[in-house]
Order: structure tokens, then C-alpha cells, then sequence
């Protein structure tokens, strides 16, 4: 036995000498198929089990991801979640170490040339130790590769209550009367904000620093209140709906694009019209249509528009009572699809018109809300299957539109004081929003939440002291906006929710103001340049004073102040006419303090002795004075006594 060992001894060092490497004789590695198909039996389990825990995970979350989607009209957002969500399954699989692959005799360890057969008498004791099954399976990672690196699912919560944005919140003053009118772009960097001071102001949240000022403001329409104000799905014009009988539609720096026509008020038939004839209530965009929009009247009619078409409009909708009667609607707005136009009316009503069909209702609720209130909103979900109105009655409820005899649900005690007190869904489609109204002096303003399933109130919020009007969800932003009584918009964020908008303004610093520095001219001594170019020397004060006396121009006194007409020998600015001549050298100072009836009655003497103008036309016709004398007579009977005068 020890000369075997000692032949394999000198075999190797001769072969090493001459062949230059070594590695013979070394024992190969042996593999037990039967512990490899147990392990291999037992990871398949394992990773069975994993993936059927992901798919588990996949179908409780499936149905939050389409509705993401859905109400961000996004793909890119069920994108993401795919990929987060296949980032979190990755997460979960943590690699293992491998002890022997950094070690530096991990070349010596593997074994060269073919497996030796089972039995040959290699000692299995030391094989279990260099057995790595536990290596993992698969292709190997990329390098740098950290598992807490990895994208995982954003931040969300199976909780509504936890995704509104409340933590923060800034106030934009718009004025002192109510805003009654909110508007924010789709892309959610401009809001837009109107009132009962007939004023409309833009606010731009990237261009805004801390001081929170509107970068425009203006009056479209003149001394009428502003109802509505929507951007269009594109966000490059907005529709401006106030109390006159004409809507407008401005670009986004405020100039007017458009403005419908205004009806003929003496035609009966409403339909026979060109426009609306008496005030509006609201109106809204197509929201596939970047062209068309919609308005209301208190003319008893719905119409559509079409942007490149004012002379006209494009379809009449008119809403009718039970009896066939005319009715007012109060509010309007499209479907998701805009497929259908909904009107809520003044006498409790809700009908909702095919919109290429517009003669009869495809839809109506008859005692939709209390008869004589006004429903001051109407808005679809975000997957148009639900229908919420906002009535004059103190009421908030939900309509399938499928089976629109009854309510879904309904909540009371709301109170509203304005007719555009409005509602909104959230862009998860799972909460709704409305305020409330409160005198003033008697409480707070509420934004109230409400379940959309079980309709139970959620969450609140304070506002201010006074009515909260409007509300405004963005999906996009994830930021509550505001409109309140006392002429304040308030928009609610979170900093780890939220995107963009109110964040991007909060963080500047508010900007210096800038002070007028007072600049002295210095005077430029240029030897070499043109005499027509060179500047005049500034010489002595004595020496300009003489040469200034010697102008005439300078040297000339200046005229006195006229203090009246002919003061001095001189009337005001006079031309050149003949009037102004002779106004000018006939002019006397009639500064005269005397007694005038003692000035008169001064050239009385002489005009009796002496007369001159009417004594001597009168002399030939009419020598006796026939007037003086019977006044003279008067004068005589008046000093008589009364007694005198009656006749017996």
C-alpha cells in the first residue's frame, strides 16, 4: 500500500515538472442521485407554495389595480403597479450565500477528469462536505444586486380614510364675496377661481412662490356673478358660465375665444332659438369632445355647443314636467362616456337624455328630491355606473342609473345656503365628498365623507368659519380644493400622497421687494472724441449765471399769475381773432365794492335834465310820457287811506 502511494507521489511530481500544472490524482466528485431528486422534490414544493401565495396576492389586489387605472385614465399607472408588484414578489426570494465562492482554493477543491463510479473507494465522509446543493437555482443575479433596492408597491392602503390628503394645506385669497366657481387643469398645474365679485383669477403652482398671489385677474362678463368654470380635456381653453344669458370661452391666459349668441326672448318655442335668453346655471365640457360643450338656463333648456360654431348651438334638450309643463334646470353635466346629458330641475327632477336623441328622456326620477328645491350638482363615478346628486333639500344621494326609480343610498342634514353647492368622488371611486353650509357667526364650514358602498360618513373635515360651496378632488394631484363663503380657496395636500401642485409652491421663499435706487449721472470725459460727440464741459455756477442773463430767453420775467378775468391789464390765454383783441384792450377791472342801485341812480339827475337815448326817440310820437304819469296816479291812490278807496 505505501508504494502504491509512493509510485502516485513520483507520477504526479514527474508529470508536474514536465507538464507544468497539477490536479492528477486528486479524487473526483461523487453524486448521489437520490439525495439531488429529494432536494429538487422539495424546492418544487417550496416555490409551488410561493406562487401560490403571489397569486393570491395578485387576485385580492387585481381589482384595486383596474380601478386604479380606471380613474387615473393612465395605463402607465396599472403598469406600475404590475411592475411593483412583481418587485415585491422578487423582494421575497433573498439569495444565499455562497461560502466557497470566495474562497481561493476553490480551484483546488474541484476535482479534474471523469466522476470516479460509486464504490471505488472514495471516502464519502469528506464528499458531504464539499456538497453544494444548497447553491441556488436559476441564472445567476447581476451584480451589485441588493434585494432593498428593488422598486416595491407604492404607497397604498386597503383603508379609503388613509388616502385622503389632509395633513397640510395652504389659502389662496381670492376676495371678499364667496367663490363660487373652481377649476383645475388636467394636467393640474393652473387653478382658476371665481366669485360673486364677478372676478375670475388664475393661479399658476409652479410660477407661485410662499406669498400665494394670482399671477391675473379679470371680469369676462362684466357686473354678473361667475356659476361655473371647467377647463376642457385638453386644458387649453376654459368655459366661463355666469349669470348672463351668454357663455364664454376663454384661452388659458384669459383671452376670449368664444361667446354664444344670445336668443330671441319673444319666440315661444325655446327650441326655434339660436341661444339661451335668460340666465345660465351652469355647464360643463364634453369629456371626450374637446369642442363641445354644455350649458343650462332658467329659459327652461339644455343646449350644446360647438367651439367653432357661436352663431348657433348644436342640440336643444328641453326638460318637462309631469303635466308636460316647462321646467328650469339647475344644473348639468355629461356622463364618463359622454354618451348621456343628466339635468337636475327646480321642481325635484333628475332626467337624463340619450345625447343624440333629444326628444324624450332615456332616464328620469320624477321625486329625485323635494319638489320647489333646486339640485345645485350633478356628477357621475368614475366608472359611470353611479350617479350623485347634491339637492336644495339638505340631501346627498347615489343613483344606478340602470335602475333610476329609487336611490341607493342617501344621507340628510346637510345643509346647503347656495345654489352650486357641489360634490365630488375620489379618484379611488370609493369615498364622496360634499360641504355644508352655516351661517355666519354660527359654526364651522364642513367637508364631509362618505363610503360610496355602505354610504356610512367616514371622515370630516373643518374648513373655516363659514360655508364651504365648492369642492374639487384631482386624480391626478390627490389634492382637495375648496371654495368657501367668505372668499378664501383652500387646498388640502400631503406631502407623501400628493404630487406636484401645492407642493411645488410651499417650499419657495416669498420674493424681495424691489426698491427704487436713485442713479447719478457721471460725466464722461472723452478728449479724442468728435467735437459733435463731445459733451459740453459743466463750468462754474457764477459764470452760467451770467451767461444765462445775457439770454433774453432765460433772462425773461415771467408773466404774473391771472387770478381773474382782466387782472393787471391782461385776460387769461388769448389768440389771435378779433374778439380776443378787443376783449383784451377793452377789458376793465370790475372790482367794483360799491353799493350797484346807488351807481345807478348817481346818473339819474343827469339823464332827467339832459336826456339823451329814449326821451328824445320819443319826442315827436309821444311828447307826454303816458306811462310815467299813470304810475305817478298808482302811487297817489296807494297813500290814500282804505277807507277812502271802498265804494259805498
Amino acid at each position: 500500500m505505501e508504494s502504491r502511494e509512493g509510485e502516485k507521489y513520483f507520477l504526479n511530481f514527474d508529470i508536474t515538472a514536465v507538464m507544468g500544472f497539477s490536479g492528477f490524482g486528486k479524487k473526483a466528485r461523487t453524486f448521489d442521485l437520490d439525495a439531488i431528486f429529494e432536494q429538487t422534490r422539495r424546492t418544487a414544493i417550496e416555490r409551488s407554495q410561493r406562487v401560490l401565495g403571489e397569486q393570491l396576492l395578485w387576485a385580492e389586489s387585481w381589482l384595486e389595480i383596474t380601478s386604479l387605472s380606471t380613474r387615473l385614465q393612465d395605463p402607465s399607472a396599472a403598469i406600475l403597479w404590475l411592475f411593483g408588484v412583481m418587485s415585491l414578489s422578487l423582494c421575497r426570494q433573498t439569495p444565499k450565500d455562497d461560502s466557497s465562492s470566495g474562497s481561493d482554493s476553490d480551484s483546488d477543491s474541484k476535482l479534474i477528469g471523469p466522476p470516479v463510479p460509486p464504490g471505488a473507494g472514495v471516502d464519502e465522509s469528506e464528499d458531504e462536505d464539499e456538497d453544494d446543493d444548497d447553491a441556488p437555482v436559476g441564472p445567476p443575479l447581476p451584480p451589485g444586486y441588493r434585494a432593498e433596492l428593488m422598486i416595491c408597491l407604492p404607497h397604498y392602503s386597503q383603508n379609503p380614510v388613509k388616502r385622503i390628503p389632509d395633513t397640510h394645506e395652504i389659502t389662496l385669497q381670492h376676495g371678499g364675496k364667496t367663490v363660487s366657481a373652481l377649476a383645475l387643469d388636467p394636467s393640474g398645474a393652473r387653478l382658476v377661481t371665481g366669485g360673486y365679485d364677478y372676478e375670475v383669477k388664475f393661479w399658476d403652482f409652479a410660477g407661485m412662490d410662499a406669498s400665494l398671489q394670482a399671477f391675473r385677474s379679470l371680469q369676462p362678463c362684466e357686473c354678473h356673478q361667475i356659476k361655473a368654470l371647467q377647463y376642457s380635456i385638453t386644458g387649453d381653453v376654459i368655459l366661463v358660465v355666469a349669470g348672463n344669458a351668454q357663455a364664454k370661452v376663454l384661452d388659458r391666459d384669459g383671452f376670449q375665444v368664444m361667446e354664444c349668441i344670445k336668443g330671441d326672448q319673444y319666440i315661444v318655442d325655446m327650441a326655434n332659438t339660436k341661444g339661451h335668453t335668460a340666465m345660465l346655471n351652469g355647464g360643463c365640457w364634453h369629456p371626450k369632445i374637446k369642442e363641445e360643450f354644455l350649458t343650462c338656463s332658467n329659459d327652461g333648456t339644455v343646449r350644446t355647443w360647438d367651439l367653432n360654431s357661436e352663431k348657433k348651438h348644436k342640440a336643444v334638450f328641453k326638460p318637462r314636467s309631469l303635466q308636460g309643463k316647462r321646467v328650469m334646470p339647475t344644473c348639468c353635466t355629461y356622463s364618463r362616456d359622454g354618451r348621456l346629458i343628466a339635468a337636475g330641475c327646480q321642481d325635484g327632477t333628475i332626467q337624463i337624455w340619450d345625447r343624440n336623441l333629444s326628444v324624450h328622456t332615456k332616464f328620469h326620477c320624477r321625486q329625485a328630491h323635494a319638489p320647489g328645491s333646486d339640485t345645485s350638482c350633478l356628477t357621475f363615478s368614475y366608472d359611470g355606473t353611479t350617479l350623485a346628486s347634491r339637492g336644495g333639500d339638505d340631501t346627498l344621494k347615489t343613483w344606478d342609473i340602470r335602475n333610476f326609480k329609487k336611490p341607493l343610498n342617501s344621507a340628510s342634514d346637510l345643509p346647503s345656503f347656495f345654489p352650486m353647492t357641489d360634490c365630488s368622488f375620489s379618484p379611488d371611486d370609493q369615498l364622496l365628498v360634499t360641504g355644508t353650509s352655516v351661517r355666519k357667526g354660527e359654526g364651522n364650514g364642513k367637508l364631509v365623507f362618505f363610503h360610496r358602498a355602505s354610504f356610512q360618513k367616514v371622515y370630516e373635515i373643518e374648513v373655516f368659519d363659514s360655508s364651504a360651496v365648492r369642492c374639487l378632488w384631482h386624480p391626478k394631484l390627490n389634492q382637495i380644493m375648496v371654495g368657501t363663503s367668505n372668499g378664501l380657496a383652500k387646498v388640502y395636500y400631503d406631502p407623501v400622497k400628493s404630487q406636484r401642485g401645492a407642493k411645488l409652491c410651499v417650499v419657495k421663499n416669498k420674493r424681495k421687494e424691489r426698491h427704487a435706487e436713485t442713479l447719478t449721472q457721471d460725466y464722461i470725459i472723452t478728449p479724442h472724441a468728435l467735437p459733435m460727440f463731445r459733451e459740453a464741459r459743466q463750468r462754474s455756477t457764477r459764470k452760467q449765471l451770467e451767461k444765462d442773463r445775457l439770454d433774453p430767453v432765460r433772462s425773461h420775467k415771467p408773466e404774473p399769475p391771472v387770478s381773474g378775468p382782466g387782472r393787471g391789464g391782461r385776460v387769461a390765454a388769448h389768440g389771435g381773432t378779433l374778439s380776443s383783441y378787443i376783449v383784451k384792450n377793452i377789458a376793465l377791472d370790475k372790482t367794483d365794492d360799491s353799493n350797484p342801485r346807488e351807481a345807478i341812480l348817481r346818473h339819474a339827475k343827469a339823464a332827467t335834465n339832459d336826456p339823451y337815448w329814449i326821451a328824445p326817440a320819443y319826442a315827436k310820437t309821444q311828447p307826454k310820457t303816458v306811462f310815467a304819469d299813470v304810475e305817478a296816479e298808482d302811487e297817489e291812490d296807494d297813500d290814500e287811506p282804505e277807507w277812502k278807496k271802498r265804494k259805498i
